[in-house]
């Protein structure tokens, strides 16, 4: 006869229960039923979490002795069991199985919610967790929670740095063992996964998946928020973060924080300087493979991405989205400090630099400062004289792609900017912006010592140096000095001799156009003027400084009231006839300042006496009407 001993303690109700009912053994905390009281003793270490087993080689701890030994395999190496057909070998049996399903393409395990299969039970119960939203495991240091113990895993090595994975060819360290081998590929060169429809080679079969749904246009994952639907759950959960604000990946140097890791590496080789991808065809460096692979259209000139409403091709997909807000007028990005709204982020980040005056991007030459990167890399071009933008109709060269892209509409006339108060058409949308200031009267630029306001920024540059004294333009020949670069260019037709304003009226040339204004005052005068009057205007035509604020355009035409044309007139030979040899007694007995003012009378009191007759006749025709 045999007794059965029960230990008393914490143990004896748990074994208590299993003797009377051994198909029931219950976990007190979650609920979970088991049949063995081993295995709820394992499972509770997840509650308690005690590890008691751990590796003598990296110290990591296990709940399990069998987890343990399967663990043991990763530093000796060891994989007892191989696939019969093609040879891969495996740390665990289960492995094995699951890859046998590779094979025999055999999905066992299916969802009852939306019919998916799997090969393994397992993926199956985490993919249960994506309908149920359960997510077990969290992280202690940042609470964040994910739905696999692998998934916490690798993210608590974003807390503790850790890398465990890495490259035996290049020393590169990764988090995650399907990395490094997704990397080792690069070496290898190996793209075993390729499309049907298309024949597009991928090193990774997720990424195959993802490529396909770019055939069939599912996007399964739709945001709860805003209704944009991804291809991937991972896209998805990068989104979020834009409604979120959350940005849990942080640089530990400046501080700076991104909504993805691949933010964050990209980020730090601002930092170290390093530049791993490189172009074979002109030896560029790219901080980032997306870089290399943009750059590289620029030689092959592919442009992938095509605009269906204007046909209009583009090299990247970003931005062929922000020119399609061209087409529906969206902008989703706005400042919170002036209301003022843009179709693209990065415009917005530059603008609110204007309210912070943050200019983080300088010159190492000069110590300019930008607020943009883009603007930094073209101001250094005008220190190496580097031109790498060529027009291939012209052959002229540029300093920047926007550049190149406005002159090449010189050639096909492209206006695709227009407005819709007057149908004016532009080539570039910021000359169009400029232009609708004209509709509204906004002049958004005003100086600070004065008050003046001004619809373009450049307007206002010119206007402060009138307040600093500054003048930047100065001529080769004489070094005259001036303000802007359009007073420099009327200045030069003196030494040139040009003269392109001329009257319709009686053919004179002037060189500025203030002359030839002053000058058709003598056609436009009354009758009435004296014959003084006008020898005293046309005096006064020979008299002009080029002082006045004239813009001369050599490439354009301008009309003005009395038919003002930037050229010479047919058979004109450019000399111009001098009234000082007409009237060199009357400027001997004036002076210049004198005969100013006294021309200014003269015209004042002219135009006062015509006034003043009209007036009296006008009167006198009123009282003639009247019947008597």
């Amino acid at each position: 006869m045999y007794t059965l001993l029960i230990p008393q303690g914490e143990n004896y109700n748990v074994l208590k229960l299993a003797i009377l009912n051994p198909a029931h053994l219950a976990c007190e905390q979650c609920g979970a039923d088991f049949t063995v009281l081993s295995s709820l003793k394992v499972h509770q270490r997840i509650h308690t979490g005690e590890k008691p087993y751990s590796c003598e080689q990296c110290g990591a701890d296990f709940t399990r002795l069998s987890s343990l030994k399967v663990h043991q395999r990763i530093h000796t190496g060891e994989k007892p069991y191989s696939c019969e057909q093609c040879g891969a070998a495996f740390s665990l049996l289960s492995s094995l199985n699951s890859h046998r399903h590779v094979h025999t393409g055999e999905k066992p395990f299916w969802c009852e919610q939306c019919g998916k299969t799997f090969s393994q039970s397992g993926h199956l119960k985490i993919h249960q967790r994506i309908h149920t939203g359960e997510k077990p495991y969290s992280c202690e240091q940042c609470g964040a929670t994910f739905a696999t113990s692998g998934s916490l895993k690798i993210h608590q090595r974003v807390h503790t740095g850790e890398r465990p994975y890495s490259c035996g060819q290049c020393g590169a360290a990764f988090k995650q063992c399907g990395v490094l081998k997704s990397h080792q590929l690069i070496h290898t060169g190996d793209k075993p996964y390729s499309c049907e429809q298309c024949g597009k080679t991928f090193s990774r079969g997720d990424a195959l998946k993802v490529h396909q749904l770019i055939h069939t246009g599912d996007k399964p994952y739709n945001c709860d928020q805003c209704v944009t639907a991804f291809t991937t759950l991972g896209k998805l959960k990068v989104h979020q973060r834009i409604h979120t604000g959350e940005k849990p990946y942080s640089c530990e140097q400046c501080g700076a924080a991104f909504r993805q890791v691949q933010g964050l590496k990209c980020h730090r080789r601002v930092h170290t300087g390093e530049k791993p991808f490189w172009c074979e065809l002109c030896g560029k460096t790219f901080s980032e493979n997306g870089n290399l692979k943009v750059h590289q259209r620029i030689h092959t000139g592919e442009k992938p991405f095509w605009c269906e409403l204007c046909g209009k091709t583009f090299s990247e997909s970003g931005n062929l989205k922000a020119h399609r807000r061209v087409h529906t007028g969206e902008k989703p990005y706005w400042c919170e400090q002036c209301g003022k709204t843009f179709s693209e982020s990065g415009h917005l980040k530059a603008h609110q630099r204007i309210h912070t005056g943050d200019k983080p991007y300088s010159c190492d030459q000069c110590c300019a400062a930008f607020t943009q990167l883009c603007s930094l890399k073209s101001h250094r071009r005008v220190h190496t004289g580097e031109k790498p933008f060529w027009c291939e109709q012209c052959g002229e060269t540029f300093s920047c792609g926007s550049s190149l892209t406005r002159h090449q509409r010189v050639h096909t006339g492209e206006k695709s900017y227009s407005c819709e108060q007057c149908g004016a058409a532009f080539t570039t949308s910021g000359t169009l912006k400029i232009h609708r200031r004209v509709h509204t009267g906004e002049k958004p630029f005003w100086c600070e010592q004065c008050g003046k306001t001004f619809s373009q920024s450049g307007g206002l540059k010119v206007h402060q140096r009138i307040h600093t004294g500054e003048k930047p333009y100065s001529c080769d020949q004489c070094g005259a000095a001036f303000t802007s670069s359009s007073n420099l260019k009327v200045h030069q037709l003196i030494h040139a001799g040009q003269k392109p304003f001329w009257c319709e009226h009686c053919g004179k040339t002037f060189s500025q156009g203030g002359g030839l204004k002053n000058h058709q005052l003598i056609h436009t005068a009354s009758s009435r003027t004296c014959s003084k009057a006008k020898l005293l205007l046309e005096w006064r035509e020979g008299t002009d400084s080029v002082s006045q604020d004239a813009v001369y355009y050599p490439d354009k035409k301008r009309e003005h009231t009395g038919g003002v044309k930037l050229s010479f007139p047919e058979g004109h030979t450019g000399e111009r006839i001098t009234p000082r040899a007409r009237h060199g007694e009357f400027r001997d007995v004036l002076s210049q300042t004198f005969v100013t003012f006294f021309v200014n009378l003269i015209l004042f009191l002219t135009f006062l006496y015509a006034f003043c007759h009209i007036f009296v006749d006008m009167n006198a025709y009123k009282s003639h009407q009247k019947p008597s």
